[in-house]
């Protein structure tokens, strides 16, 4: 892939995400205000009071304007959950990964190159891409006469590391908008339960007896907000754990394939 069509992709993953991050939050601004704010939902009809008993879209409602943004944070979290997942299940391919990699070290063994990129057609993803340009310069490395054996192991090597740095951003994409969720998402239901906190106690600070109604919003709004902000930050922390895991994972099979495949070369060229 070129500079100049790796950096268009690019761009269109930096439109996605942000086309991702305002569309969730005009998807949850209406969910709020339409569905959770709706009347029905709050005694004599009016949104301005009190939730109806055991209503849980009108509790949330009461959880003010914060709430909007930390149901953003939320949806985003599923919709990028949803898009690694894809990303990632191509990436793997069509068969086993442990699978393949021994059937190309068995195939490597008996010298069936052509075979071993057969297989790696079969097989797709980014380990299979990474395989089929080694192999593809290990045959041709093959056939070259001119070259030292030193520096054609270098030169197989840096074809399978090249081949890998062009796989791996695709695997790690997006992968900084879990960990940036984890930490916002708390951060802004903090300031959301501050909100409602102070709404709280400024309903206890009044002279005589006690607002019930603005002490009650109150508690509600900071229980809301804190509770969709550990939410998010939870949901956020377990899918980072997840998909960084997965990566490694595929990276560690990369690294395997491509050292038996460097490995196997340069037993090769002993024997020539």
């Amino acid at each position: 892939m070129s500079k100049q069509g790796s950096s268009i992709k690019d761009a269109l993953q930096n439109v996605f995400a942000v086309g991702t991050i305002v569309i969730a939050y005009i998807v949850c601004y209406f969910l709020f205000h339409k569905i959770m704010g709706n009347p029905v939902n709050f005694e004599g009809g009016n949104n301005a009071g009190q939730p109806l008993q055991h209503n849980y879209l009108g509790i949330i409602y009461r959880g003010g304007f914060i709430v909007p943004i930390l149901m953003t944070c939320v949806l985003t979290l599923i919709i990028f959950i949803i898009e690694r997942a894809i990303t990632l299940t191509r990436a793997r391919g069509k068969g086993n990964l442990n699978v393949f990699v021994h059937k190309l070290q068995g195939l490597l063994a008996d010298d069936k190159i052509e075979e071993a990129m057969d297989t790696c057609d079969k097989q797709k993803g980014s380990l299979a891409n990474v395989m089929k340009a080694g192999l593809t310069r290990y045959r041709e490395l093959q056939k070259d006469k001119e070259l030292e054996k030193d520096q054609k192991i270098l030169s197989i090597q840096k074809s399978f590391e090249e081949a890998t740095a062009l796989e791996l951003p695709m695997l790690s994409k997006n992968m900084v908008i879990f960990s940036t969720l984890a930490s916002i998402s708390v951060l802004i239901g903090l300031i959301g339960t501050v909100l409602g906190m102070i709404r709280a106690f400024g309903a206890l600070a009044q002279s005589g007896a006690p607002d019930a109604l603005a002490l009650a919003t109150g508690i509600s709004e900071a229980l809301v907000n804190t509770a969709f902000g550990i939410t998010g930050s939870t949901l956020s922390i377990i899918a980072f754990n997840y998909f960084s895991s997965t990566i490694d994972s595929y990276t560690y099979k990369i690294d395997e394939a491509g050292f038996s495949l460097t490995q196997n070369f340069a037993a090769s060229l002993k024997t020539t």
